[in-house]
């Protein structure tokens, strides 16, 4: 080995060094710092909102039971079928104590010995269990046919009539409690899902921030729409601090942000200009910003024409200064076009300017150079001007 080939081999191999390093750096900044320093968020990767309401009112909390069937509806499936048992056994308990109340009070029970020939109000309730057989066989419209309600007692008959009535509201609150349980739009919502990472690098000749979503199933969302909110601590000139302080933060596609075609991952992004909140932020500073991004898409689901919504969030750990998205779509030889979702979260590192400001006064000075102006070499001497000719 020559010396030319021993200097190619030494800058070959420190440039590997360099970016092995550069690799472990990173690993290890995010593994072991990011892990020791978690942030606090308001929504969660999954769209689940992380807050609690404290020293709320016994008059604000009547309000949840005046609102019972969207009480219902938000409570999770252990503490709903908790009532959806407790309803159905409690309602078939209470009546069954009735019926055995109405036996006992017209003395038709065996202890009483009432005799052969007479015509009780229920017949063959001879106790509590029976009675309470009773009830469930006329709550669920079973009807065995061995115990029923004679015309002797017109309370038997008030009490069978109410029951009835009762129970089938009973049935429809709670099966369509549970029917609606099942078909919320929310659970369509997770077939929607955001990239794990939101990257900033150059598109269309400016800094955009850029997310990826996917739709995991064949139906379409119609109507969609994407939209952010960027939540920070602030300071108003006043002196008031404003925790969670909401601003809006605009994203489109190429074709538009309302009404998207959202049969394919799409990838949006946020135009990093004068206007934005990210445009004073750069490569360096951005992981010692306190912000949340939290990105919304509303659509209209096509199977129920139900509405849902779909959320996550992004905290500055988690915006990848200098990368873009990995390309996912492609066209097999049959003329289908195939989404590898492998690729879905992978970014590769791109060329990019460490903040906006740079890009920007970069292109202003080259708009500048081109229409000449702001010369450094042009000097303006004055002249004396001298009237050679004399009359």
């Amino acid at each position: 080995m020559d010396a030319s080939d021993r200097s190619v081999f030494r800058v070959l191999t420190r440039a590997l060094t360099e970016r092995m390093f550069k690799h472990l750096r990173k690993w290890f900044v995010t593994h072991v710092f990011g892990r020791s320093r978690q942030r606090a968020r308001l929504v969660s990767k999954d769209g689940r909102c992380n807050i609690e309401f404290g020293n709320v009112d016994a008059q604000s909390r009547f309000i949840f039971f005046v609102d019972i069937w969207t009480t219902v509806l938000d409570l999770k499936w252990r503490y709903k079928m908790t009532v959806f048992i407790t309803a159905f056994l409690g309602s078939w308990f209470l009546f069954g104590l009735l019926w055995y109340v109405v036996a006992y009070v017209h003395k038709d029970l065996p202890e009483f010995y009432p005799p052969d020939n007479r015509t009780p109000c229920v017949e063959n309730i001879n106790g509590m269990t029976s009675a309470f057989l009773f009830s469930l066989e006329t709550q669920v419209t079973i009807g065995y046919g061995f115990r029923f309600v004679t015309e002797q007692c017109a309370t038997a008959i008030f009490l069978l009539i109410f029951q009835s009535i009762l129970g089938v509201i009973i049935n429809s609150f709670m099966c369509g409690a549970i029917l609606a349980k099942i078909s919320r739009p929310k659970k369509r919502a997770k077939t929607i899902t955001f990239s794990k990472n939101a990257v900033i690098s150059k598109r269309g000749g400016k800094l955009c921030l850029l997310i990826r979503v996917a739709n995991l199933r064949k139906s379409l969302l119609i109507g969609s729409h994407i939209y952010g909110k960027l939540l920070k601590t602030t300071i108003t000139p006043e002196g008031e601090t404003i925790i969670l302080d909401q601003t809006n933060i605009n994203f489109v596609v190429d074709a538009g942000n309302e009404n998207l075609f959202f049969i394919s991952p799409l990838t949006i992004y946020h135009v990093i200009d004068h206007n934005s909140p990210f445009f004073h932020m750069a490569a360096e500073t951005l992981p010692q910003q306190d912000f949340e991004l939290v990105v919304f898409l509303d659509g209209t689901v096509e199977s129920t024409s139900a509405t849902c919504q779909v959320r996550t969030s992004y905290v500055p750990e988690e915006v990848l200064w200098g990368y873009r998205f990995v390309p996912i779509v492609s066209k097999t030889k049959e003329g289908k076009y195939r989404v590898d979702f492998h690729n879905f979260g992978k970014t590769v590192e791109v060329e990019t300017p460490h903040c906006a400001m740079c890009l920007y006064n970069e292109k202003d000075a080259r708009a500048r150079m081109k229409r000449g102006y702001d010369n450094p070499n042009f000097v303006l001497s004055e002249v004396d001007e001298t009237d050679d000719t004399q009359m």
